[in-house]
């Protein structure tokens, strides 16, 4: 076989190494798929603990086994197994998971990461949340992703807005030192992690910390309906097992807020675009992902300790709709009107009433599509009455209501 010209001055070792990595290249990509598949087993075993009962956490290592048995080489799976067989007393394969995640090294190990310990526990007797002390603020907005089909037009908007509110001296007095905007297009999933380790270093116990998302979300349905994964900028869609393996996942953002966040008053919003329901069927066939609200299961997870409220777009089975007349998701625009009332002092239940009363009202009233992507074209869902409306969704813990994001603190 003749070679190309440039090739066939290749020096013996360099010609063998060349034809070495052409034919590895199909054993490496099947490597990095089943380590997506991995990181789907390890996102499951995680969300599989919500109060951490016995039952919980031996679900979980079963999946971690999985985790560990389909890509050998995953720290992160081997330290989180090292945890599970710990608190079930497994103690020698606990070690020796450990050693493993040594071994190969684990991001979640270097973090402390932890599922079994909440940074803001209940306290016997608690019936009021402390003095506010400071307050601090992550606003993700992403609006360009590595694959163009998914592009969002107002998300980056959002971002900004809101920042812009929140740092508004007569609403959200915010300090604007503390509040980091991902406002960029485009915002990588490291970028995304690296900003919630920077909110869970530097906020105290009586801070008051706000995260809002703009972006897409999805949910793996055939596995379980308790697992929610973010789409970052570079996110990769070229396998359903890439894709969930690339995503930020959303047991990533609570398991930083539950075990890692010591404020105790902590405020989640998600306009995860759509967080729920049907989108546009030519996208859908396209791109081959979904977008949904949170899960059930992935609420409860976010909203243990003290102080916890989330606040989603939209119901699952609903469309999240953006653009004219506002100019922005229609969920940010009201939720801006909300913060505006009373100069920033409404609390974040009395947000949410107004936004439960004035969102499906202009929704109804509306004269665009809606914005994102789904992975099924579904002609029976875009005819569902469902989609003819948006209801905002509303998570809390015991304590955590009568926050008032518009509150000034006591010691910026």
């Amino acid at each position: 076989m003749n070679m190309p010209h440039s090739v066939s001055k290749l020096t013996r070792p360099a010609a063998l190494f060349l034809l070495l990595l052409v034919s590895s290249a199909p054993a490496i990509l099947a490597q990095s798929e089943r380590c997506g598949v991995s990181k789907d087993f390890e996102v499951q075993a995680l969300e599989q603990i919500k109060t951490g009962t016995t039952s919980e956490v031996e679900d979980g290592l079963q999946l971690l086994k999985h985790a560990t048995e389909t890509c050998a080489s995953f720290g992160d799976a081997w330290y989180y197994r090292s945890l599970f067989e710990r608190k079930l007393g497994q103690i020698p394969k606990a070690n020796y998971s450990l050693d493993k995640a040594k071994l190969f090294g684990s991001q979640a190990m270097d973090d402390g990461a932890n599922p079994f310990v909440l940074a803001a526990p209940p306290r016997p007797g608690e019936n009021k949340l402390p003095p506010l002390r400071n307050k601090w603020a992550l606003v993700v907005g992403i609006s360009q992703f590595n694959d163009p089909r998914l592009s969002l037009n107002f998300t980056t908007k959002d971002a900004r807005d809101f920042a812009a509110a929140l740092t508004d001296p007569k609403v959200g007095r915010f300090p604007p030192s503390n509040v980091h905007v991902l406002g960029e297009t485009q915002v990588s999933t490291r970028r995304f992690r690296e900003e919630l380790n920077w909110l869970a270093r530097n906020a105290e116990e009586n801070d008051l910390v706000v995260i809002f998302v703009a972006t897409h979300g999805t949910s793996r349905k055939d596995d379980t309906a308790d697992v929610n994964y973010l789409v970052t900028s570079d996110t990769d869609l070229s396998s359903p097992d890439t894709l969930f393996g690339s995503s930020m996942a959303m047991v990533d953002l609570s398991d930083i807020v539950r075990t890692r966040v010591k404020a105790r008053r902590t405020v989640i919003l998600l306009d995860t675009c759509h967080s729920g329901g049907a989108m546009a069927a030519t996208k859908e066939r396209a791109t081959g992902i979904a977008d949904f609200a949170p899960s059930g299961g992935a609420l409860d997870r976010l909203r243990q300790g003290v102080g916890r409220v989330i606040l989603t777009s939209s119901q699952e089975d609903q469309f999240s709709y953006e653009g004219a007349p506002f100019q922005n998701g229609y969920f940010t625009y009201f939720l801006l009107e909300a913060l505006r009332q009373n100069n920033g002092m409404n609390t974040v239940q009395q947000d949410f009433e107004y936004l439960k009363d004035q969102l499906p009202k202009a929704v109804a009233a509306r004269t665009q599509a809606s914005r994102g992507v789904r992975l099924k074209a579904d002609a029976s869902t875009a005819s569902s009455p469902q989609s003819t409306t948006q209801v905002p969704g509303l998570s809390a813990s015991e304590l955590g209501g009568d926050i008032v994001l518009g509150a000034p603190p006591a010691n910026p």
